[in-house]
């Protein structure tokens, strides 16, 4: 049986190295998805375009200007005269906000009134537009403080009230790239073992060599072994790539055991070679093997927490979400990589990704050798 099953392995890598296509797809593909998620996919607002309308024209109107222009979130394009042209830069995108300073801010300062600005926000996109709305307010409350220190003399760190002082845990830069490149490793350990495990085995029935296999003395559980295994070791070689350059070029930190990251992920590796040894048995080509394999990525990914958090869906969808493996993959891949979490803390996910990959290895191997017979 050993023997048969190596001869399959070699069989299927010497396949894999001969297809140059397929290789460069394999290897290439990671470092694209990663480089396109690392520097696209990001939340991180900053230097965002932004018009001016100034219509008081004062020392301390200009001193306002110059606190959000050093905040970093926000680049003065413009300076207009009118809100007319505030709007047609608004609705032309040409600038995505807008800082409108009344006449009489500064004298209202100095009378000691409260003086009042209003903030024009372009909202056509939300997740741009609720951090351009939380670093319009920051910029504006320590624009406030320093004001107040300096025309009553009083620190405001001194002053009676309530003081919040945030700590961020895990990522206190909050950086996009940390949270989304370990995500990445998870999609890139289900999309390509699950894809290339269905388009190998459809490949052979397409080929017509299938049955050739299937009158040697190979069994079937030694065909599929012999067609996942050089897969598991390419997929375990591009999470690795994918975690070296997250590392070294975006400075995502690991802070837990690799080794248990990497036995998590060859238990996880179980649903979805799994899931493409079922596609195999329904699919009756590498075309129809592709579609049904894009068509489990995408709920996996959407309900997954890869994009979006999983607490903010409905409760229908949140129910929905506690059949995809997936979800428990990302938990732990984060949970090692930015918390340096153990064991204990995953085994809820290790326990449902268990059931999950022995139930779904199950079912796939027994409809794939009553395809076969």
């Amino acid at each position: 049986m050993i023997v048969r099953t190596l001869a399959l392995i070699r069989k299927e890598f010497l396949h894999i190295l001969r297809d140059r296509r397929t290789l460069g797809v394999m290897f290439v593909m990671p470092i694209v998805q990663l480089m396109l998620m690392g520097y696209a996919a990001t939340t991180d607002i900053e230097h965002l375009r932004t018009a001016i309308l100034d219509g008081d024209k004062s020392p301390a109107s200009r001193e306002l200007v110059d606190a959000y222009r050093a905040s970093n979130y926000f680049d003065i394009a413009f300076y207009v005269e009118s809100e007319q042209q505030l709007e047609y830069l608004v609705d032309s995108g040409q600038v995505r906000a807008g800082l409108i300073i009344p006449a009489g801010y500064g004298q209202a300062l100095t009378t000691g009134d409260r003086a009042q600005v209003a903030f024009v926000i372009d909202g056509s996109d939300p997740s741009v537009a609720s951090t351009v709305f939380a670093a319009s307010q920051s910029v504006g409350q320590a624009q406030s403080m320093r004001i107040i220190e300096r025309t009553i003399g009083i620190d405001p760190d001194d002053m009676p009230g309530v003081q919040v002082r945030p700590r961020v845990w895990y990522n206190p830069e909050m950086k996009s790239a940390n949270f989304m490149i370990p995500g990445i490793m998870g999609m890139i350990l289900y999309f390509q073992s699950s894809l290339f495990t269905a388009m190998a085995i459809v490949r052979e029935r397409e080929l017509g060599t299938i049955e050739q296999l299937i009158v040697t003395p190979i069994k079937p559980l030694e065909l599929i072994i012999g067609k996942v295994i050089p897969y598991v070791f390419i997929a375990f070689f591009n999470v690795l790539e994918v975690l070296a350059i997250g590392v070294f070029w975006f400075g995502v930190p690991v802070r837990g055991s690799l080794g248990l990251l990497l036995g998590l992920s060859a238990l996880f590796l179980l649903s979805s070679l799994g899931i493409g040894i079922f596609i195999s048995s329904v699919a009756n080509t590498q075309q129809e093997a592709m579609l049904l394999t894009f068509l489990t990525m995408f709920p996996s990914i959407f309900l997954g927490g890869f994009f979006f958090p999983i607490e903010a869906m409905p409760d229908w969808l949140r129910v929905i979400t506690y059949v995809i493996p997936l979800r428990y993959m990302l938990v732990i891949i984060r949970g090692i990589i930015l918390k340096g979490v153990g064991l204990q803390i995953l085994r809820q996910e290790v326990i449902a990704l268990s059931i999950f990959g022995v139930v779904i290895m199950l079912l796939a191997t027994a409809r794939f050798r009553k395809k076969l017979e």
